[in-house]
């Protein structure tokens, strides 16, 4: 009677881990998903420039949309999360990232930057969705020590679908075959398609069982009498502003990327800019790859700081505007901004326990700074230069220096 229990506790461990290793996979999709999404940002940017003959200022608003879209979202995603669990939280992101996508159709037709906003601001309140349910998911499937590496390892997904996004609009959007009249055709066509797929994605989703990982830690932290105010975390705060300024410089590094590799490689297109931007962004998949590996010899905390500081010295490069010498340099910031997101998520949830759904929330919520960034750059771009507007991203990452010093000095 005894060896069939401990036969039944065996075959019920080896299940919930594969449960658990298939959940994480599955949720590993998603950071795919919206690095695509983020990947033709970028280039939808340079795109309507031309196309709407809006300056850069104005075009910084597609950021502000998108990131945006993030602050206000944020919190009620992790409020409809707690009553309803994960899997309804990311289903019903996928749902809002379907509707946006398919709004391009009305903007397209009618050629409205103000209808394509909005469809961007739809699409990123999807995605503020999957942000605050994947992230979290990713952290908690395992040993809290595996936190930051287990997130790094998700997250180098997303670095695959920015790659390819970049690749996709440089060869869609910018087709010297293009006529002036269809000019956002294959603007529509593209992300019709990437609606078709995520209807798929969210199908798959509604018919799977997500494993709530989180409701036996919120168990024991409720029994242990946890009342300490989330604020009161150092860790957390710290953090929460550290991302702010951390994805304050790379949606501003990105969003001038065409304009300033345009501007500092004589004769070089748009659309083999657009292409630099994808070899940028393997870059920065490559970072999160090998930093992942890395981190298992290197405490995140230091790796983070090293990274924080070279990345000061090569925006300082970008910044003096040397021919092609910066546009190196500006790819190469890519590889070192590679951990810094899901590092600086990672490091603030951890040992949250029971508040950790509204801590995420809250982290979520701090992506907003790339909704404000794009409007100052640009707007120091047209009266100063592309590569002046740079030295901003230069005192973000100063910022996020000095918190991973003082998580350094904290362990």
């Amino acid at each position: 009677m005894f060896a069939q229990k401990e036969s039944l506790r065996g075959r019920r461990a080896s299940s919930a881990s594969v449960s658990t290793r298939w959940a994480f996979m599955l949720v590993t999709s998603l950071f795919f998903m919206w690095g695509l999404s983020y990947g033709l940002l970028d280039v939808l940017n340079k795109h309507f420039q031309l196309t709407l003959n809006v300056s850069k200022a104005q075009s910084g608003l597609l950021q502000a949309a998108y990131f945006g879209a993030y602050f206000i979202v944020a919190l009620p995603a992790g409020y409809f999360m707690d009553r309803r669990g994960y899997r309804a939280g990311i289903i019903l992101g996928l749902l809002f990232y379907a509707a946006g996508a398919l709004l391009f159709i009305p903007a397209a037709s009618a050629n409205s930057f103000a209808l394509f906003l909005f469809a961007l601001f739809v699409i990123a309140c999807g995605l503020g969705c999957l942000e605050t349910a994947a992230n979290p998911f990713a952290t908690v499937l395992g040993d809290p020590n595996g936190a930051e590496r287990r997130l790094n390892l998700a997250q180098s997904f997303n670095g695959l679908g920015q790659f390819m996004g970049p690749l996709i609009g440089g060869a869609m959007f910018f087709s010297s075959q293009q006529p002036a009249s269809g000019a956002q055709e294959s603007v529509k066509f593209t992300y019709v398609a990437i609606a078709v797929l995520v209807l798929l994605i969210a199908f798959l989703f509604s018919r799977t069982t997500m494993p709530d990982v989180r409701e036996a830690q919120d168990q024991k932290d409720l029994q242990q009498g946890a009342t300490r105010s989330l604020w009161q975390h150092k860790h957390f705060t710290g953090a929460v502003i550290a991302q702010f300024f951390y994805i304050a410089a790379q949606v501003g590094v990105g969003a001038f990327f065409i304009n300033y590799v345009t501007e500092h490689w004589a004769d070089i297109s748009n659309a083999t800019a657009a292409y630099l931007l994808s070899v940028a962004m393997i870059a920065f998949m490559v970072g999160r790859f090998f930093s992942t590996w890395l981190m298992g010899r290197i405490r995140p905390a230091t790796l983070l700081a090293v990274y924080a500081i070279i990345n000061v010295a090569l925006c300082a490069l970008v910044v003096s505007g040397i021919e092609r010498v910066a546009v190196v340099a500006l790819i190469a910031v890519f590889f070192f901004m590679s951990i810094m997101f899901p590092t600086l998520f990672a490091m603030g949830v951890k040992n949250m326990g029971a508040q950790t759904k509204r801590a995420s929330s809250f982290m979520i919520m701090s992506i907003v700074g790339g909704a404000i960034m794009p409007w100052f750059m640009g707007s120091m771009a047209d009266h100063f230069g592309t590569a002046s507007a740079y030295s901003l991203p230069l005192l973000c990452f100063v910022v996020v220096f000095r918190y991973a010093l003082s998580q350094r000095k904290a362990v």
